[in-house]
Formats: C-alpha cells, sequence, structure tokens
C-alpha cells in the first residue's frame, strides 16, 4: 500500500475508515473509576479490528 504525499484536499471520514480497516487497526485504553484517590475500577482495553479475508484467507466472500 502507497500513501500519497500529504496534500490540502479534504478526505471524507468514511474514506479514512475504509483506507484504516483494509490493513486493520489496533485500539487500546485504559479506563479508571476512582473516588477521592481511591480506584475502584480498572478496565484495559484492547481489540484487534481486520477484514475478514486477512483474518481467514480461506474464506470465500
Amino acid at each position: 500500500m502507497s500513501v500519497a504525499p500529504h496534500t490540502d484536499r479534504p478526505v471524507a471520514l468514511i474514506d479514512l475508515l475504509d483506507r484504516l480497516l483494509q490493513g486493520g487497526v489496533v485500539l487500546t485504553g485504559d479506563l479508571v473509576l476512582s473516588i477521592a484517590d481511591v480506584d475502584l475500577v480498572r478496565i484495559d482495553l484492547r481489540a484487534v479490528i481486520a477484514p475478514v479475508a486477512a483474518a481467514h484467507p480461506t474464506l470465500p466472500l
């Protein structure tokens, strides 16, 4: 996949999402709920989003 040089033309959000999802995306994040500096809940989030063809190349599309 080649990357075009930076241009000043606007890019639609759907085009950006389509390009990202073609190769796959890894999302990570941390969420901590606390009261008075006491951590009550901690959630670590990790997600891998990839096209079905990349995850299972034997599936017919």
